[in-house]
Order: C-alpha cells, then sequence, then structure tokens
C-alpha cells in the first residue's frame, strides 16, 4: 500500500533577493508552542480519485479559505517527509493578504484519551517570510521547496 500523499501551492511574490513566501502555522495542540520547523506549504492528503493537482487546489481553499489565485502554477516536484508522506508542490506567482485567511478546521481528541472531540484550525496563523527567514519556519523536507523555486527561470 502506497504511503500518505500531499499536494499543495506555495504562493511567492518579490523576485530575486526580496522574493517571499507564504507559509501557514500548523493548527493544533501539537504545534501549538513550536515555531521553528513548524510552518508548511498549505497542503492536504489525496486519494487516488483526485490528481495532485485537483487536490492541491481543493486543500487551499480548505486550508485558506480563499480560492487559489489566477495565475500559471509551476511544479516544484516532490519531497518526502520524515514520516515517510510524499508531498507534490506547485509554485504560483500571487499576491494574498494573510488577514482574509479563514482557516478551515479539523476535530481530534483532545486531551488524549479524554474521549473529548475538540476543534482545531488547519492553520492557525499564516504570514509572509522571506525565503532566508522561511528556511527556519518550514517543515525541514519541505526546505527543498524553496531551493527550487529560486531556481526558477
Amino acid at each position: 500500500m502506497p504511503g500518505k500523499r500531499s499536494a499543495g501551492i506555495l504562493l511567492y511574490r518579490g523576485a530575486d533577493d526580496t522574493t517571499e513566501v507564504l507559509l501557514g502555522h500548523m493548527g493544533g495542540p501539537f504545534w501549538a508552542r513550536k515555531d521553528e520547523h513548524a510552518w508548511s506549504v498549505p497542503k492536504g492528503e489525496y486519494l487516488d480519485d483526485e490528481t495532485p493537482e485537483a487536490a492541491a487546489r481543493r486543500e487551499f481553499r480548505e486550508e485558506l479559505g480563499l480560492p487559489v489565485p489566477d495565475g500559471d502554477l509551476v511544479e516544484l516536484g516532490e519531497v518526502k517527509q520524515s514520516g515517510g508522506k510524499v508531498i507534490t508542490a506547485w509554485a504560483l506567482h500571487a499576491d494574498l493578504d494573510p488577514a482574509d485567511v479563514v482557516p478551515g478546521t479539523f476535530e481530534l481528541e483532545w486531551p488524549p484519551k479524554s474521549e473529548q472531540l475538540k476543534e482545531f484550525p488547519e492553520v492557525d496563523r499564516v504570514e509572509w517570510f522571506t525565503v532566508e527567514v522561511a528556511r527556519t519556519k518550514i517543515v525541514k523536507a519541505q526546505a527543498a521547496l524553496l531551493d527550487r523555486l529560486l531556481a526558477l527561470p
């Protein structure tokens, strides 16, 4: 059985030394007190009945509560996270105001073994970062996506 797969869209604005990327801080109690390597490309899982690009577009809307901005997606390829999940990502040159984000939510039994379901935001913050700062924020395996973004023509 194949491992979990996710797809996402990395928004960026500016160019060269001024390039900034939009990342979301992962929501929920596990990430609440973490900042370094606790941010991610807006992304989510998909199954065989959906293409990675369709999943990336769907997950962008679900996680951020906003449509994908207009523009051409440029494939950044795949990265494999430490837990084995494979992420396929696209870059999109566009702007978005983080104040407009209305994140989706998920339910989790919290505290563990309490039999109480609590609702948490998919992402609890969304911010623009320079690529240099993003390297310290983004989940380690996803840092390769930043390198690929900078290598685009």
